[in-house]
């Protein structure tokens, strides 16, 4: 079977969250089982390297924004087709915002050509190939969908991926024409969304099928707390609704063989864990001899993240013996919130504004438990990591985060199976409250090793969700 991924983002090759570490991964799982995957993804200027090395498929003279080309070129397992159109992508700062931290103004044109690109060779292939799926992700891709079924003719069937639902795409009803987009479309069972174009909402409406990224958020995106206002529509289409939990590149994050730690380890040999803890002391400045648990936070500093309610905490955490280290960027308010903790407590708060892959690989590898705190988390990847390195999740109970941790309550830690905290409540009383129940777990150490060596055996790949991918997939092709 043969499936065109659409995304604007893909690891290793451009990354600005989970979404590009999905796109990069779900590919090499797929081809396990017997799932032919080919990408297509703009060709930003860090691309073009690629675009060199690789052969052009297919051209378009008058795609959204300008002309463009697909060049076909295979790096790091994934067969890619990049979309060359230097008006709408050969341009400096982030794939969405330029080097002030705005918007595009043009990103309406520029991703409807990446879907309407996808969508034209969709239907007649490239060579011998020929998708029987197309698989969109978030609002970037969510034209494609639509593309397809404008076309009016028999081709192949769409899923469309929601891994975000609070990033939607809308712009003025004054798009529709310059995007070739149907005019008569443009009403509530369609495109138009209070006013506006909607690519999120248009992709919904048209896709064969939608999936989210944890089967908890596919049930929470269905309430109006969780929604951002398009849980009606998802009501609409709920018999196409599902959630199909994410993996990770178990290559990548494994602590047996990981080049980044001070020490490799594996479930036999936890102590080695604590040579990369002093690695963190030491790049961090934090008091070496500290016998508490070392919190960590990888992460967007954000709202949603509930990084507010932890910035309240650290007083606690200091207070019962811990130390915390943060990796992370986002909003002004919650890094400086951080960097005057770190100042405030200097020999047990560390904190790295901006991020660094090898810190990153070196906090899961060194820490005790990481804190995730979020008010809404579609899935998580980060706890997924945790889990793989022993460093047991802190995590609010929602979306794919209540998925995949199992609660230290007095059931779960009796049966051996508890691989983490969860609670409810995010706010800093809440947090505090996690903390003193981490706190008090982490004295007993037996009791911790146990939940490091359960968390370490829970699976974390993408077998099982590839191959559900690949049923779903099945059933539309059939």
């Amino acid at each position: 079977m043969n499936v065109l991924m659409v995304a604007s983002e893909c690891a290793p090759f451009v990354k600005t969250g989970g979404l590009a570490d999905v796109v990069g991964a779900l590919p090499q799982a797929l081809a396990q089982v017997g799932i032919d995957c080919r990408t297509v993804l703009p060709a930003y200027p860090s691309l073009q390297p690629l675009v060199a090395k690789g052969k052009e498929v297919a051209s378009f003279g008058d795609l959204p924004g300008g002309a463009g080309r697909l060049v076909q070129v295979k790096a790091k397992g994934i067969t890619l087709l990049l979309l060359d159109a230097p008006r709408q992508f050969d341009r400096p700062g982030q794939p969405y915002t330029d080097q002030n931290g705005a918007d595009w103004a043009d990103n309406h044109q520029r991703f409807a050509a990446l879907a309407q690109a996808a969508a034209r060779i969709s239907f007649d292939g490239l060579g011998d190939w020929r998708p029987d799926v197309v698989h969109a992700h978030d609002w970037q891709a969510a034209l494609a969908p639509v593309y397809l079924k404008q076309e009016g003719r028999a081709g192949p069937k769409s899923v469309l991926t929601i891994h975000n639902i609070a990033f939607q795409g809308r712009y003025g009803a004054h798009v529709l024409n310059e995007l070739g987009l149907r005019a008569d479309w443009f009403n509530p069972d369609g495109l138009e969304y209070y006013g506006d174009v909607g690519f999120l909402k248009g992709g919904m409406m048209f896709a064969d099928r939608i999936t989210t990224v944890s089967p908890t958020y596919a049930r929470e995106i269905l309430t109006p707390h969780f929604g951002m206002g398009l849980d009606g529509v998802l009501h609409a289409r709920a018999n196409s609704l599902s959630g199909i939990l994410n993996g990770i590149d178990t290559n990548i994050w494994n602590p047996a063989d990981d080049t980044t730690l001070a020490a490799t380890y594996d479930s036999r040999s936890l102590r080695r864990k604590d040579t990369n803890r002093k690695e963190i002391s030491e790049h961090l400045g934090l008091d070496p001899k500290c016998d508490g648990p070392l919190f960590c936070v990888i992460s967007r500093l954000t709202h949603q993240k509930g990084l507010d309610a932890l910035a309240g905490a650290v007083p606690h955490i200091v207070a019962r013996g811990g130390q915390l280290a943060v990796l992370g960027t986002g909003e002004p308010g919650l890094e400086d919130a951080f960097r005057e903790a770190a100042g405030t407590f200097t020999s047990n708060v560390g904190v790295h504004i901006g991020f660094d892959e090898g810190l990153a690989h070196l906090l899961q590898g060194g820490s005790d438990a990481i804190l995730i705190p979020s008010r809404f988390e579609p899935c998580g990847l980060t706890q997924l990591c945790a889990l793989r390195y022993g460093t047991l999740p802190v995590v609010a109970r929602t979306g794919g985060l209540a998925d995949t941790v199992i609660d230290a309550n007095a059931a779960a830690l009796a049966a051996k199976c508890a691989t983490g905290f969860v609670f409810g409540d995010v706010s800093v009383a809440g947090v505090q409250a996690a903390i003193d129940r981490v706190v008090s777990c982490y004295s007993n150490k037996t009791a911790w090793q146990s939940m490091q060596r359960a968390a370490m055996r829970q699976p974390v790949d993408w077998e099982q969700s590839a191959q559900a991918y690949a049923n779903l997939y099945g059933e539309l092709a059939e």
